[in-house]
């Protein structure tokens, strides 16, 4: 499941899209323009931008990837199934993204693939937060992923930011989207990846 992702968006991106969807970033605020970092490689225990909801918008944060996992000697949960689960909205949050990696092949190295949203630079996936931890949710694979991976982190489309955080039902936005909503190239040809082994629920 996914243990990389990329994000190269820019606070001042951040906040004119976020405002257009009447979700105004009021913590930190426009002013303060943070200076983000541009993230070529997002893993597990990574701090990464993190957009939760606050006063009458939401608030960007800093968060590491990966809930604390209850047994003993396990990974950082990094990714949580959401089919027939209950998330309350205080616990949702968005994760900016500007590509997500997934890899194939039976043994290391194995071959990385690199999946964009076809209409938008950056999108967000949908999450949970819980203290100072955030995890990807997933869902069935889609037509794009499906020859990929038997499962996929969730890209909310803009119009459905403010539903997530606000609590709406799961069944509504949890999904994969049709045919043609990613982009998938193979990255860095050649290249040796391999990465740990990480906990998903």
């Amino acid at each position: 499941m996914c243990n990389l992702f990329e994000n190269k968006t820019t606070f001042r991106e951040l906040v004119d899209a976020f405002a257009n969807w009447k979700l105004p970033v009021v913590k930190p605020a426009p002013q303060s323009a943070p200076n983000l970092q541009s993230l070529d490689a997002v893993r597990p225990t990574d701090e990464a931008p993190v957009i939760r909801a606050f006063e009458d918008g939401v608030e960007l944060t800093s968060l590491r990837w990966g809930f604390v996992p209850e047994r003993a000697n396990a990974g950082p949960i990094t990714n949580f199934r959401s089919e027939g689960r209950r998330f309350g909205a205080a616990s949702r949050c968005l994760i900016p993204a500007t590509a997500f990696f997934e890899f194939t092949g039976a043994k290391y190295p194995k071959t990385r693939w690199r999946f964009t949203e076809t209409e938008q630079p950056w999108f967000c996936l949908a999450g949970l937060w819980r203290d100072d931890r955030f995890t990807l949710l997933t869902t069935e694979p889609g037509p794009d992923m499906a020859p990929y991976h038997d499962r996929q982190v969730v890209l909310l489309p803009r119009r459905q930011w403010s539903d997530w955080l606000e609590g709406a039902p799961e069944a509504d936005l949890l999904r994969a989207g049709p045919a043609g909503s990613l982009g998938v190239v193979k990255d860095s040809p050649g290249r040796e990846v391999s990465l740990p082994l990480f906990a998903a629920l």
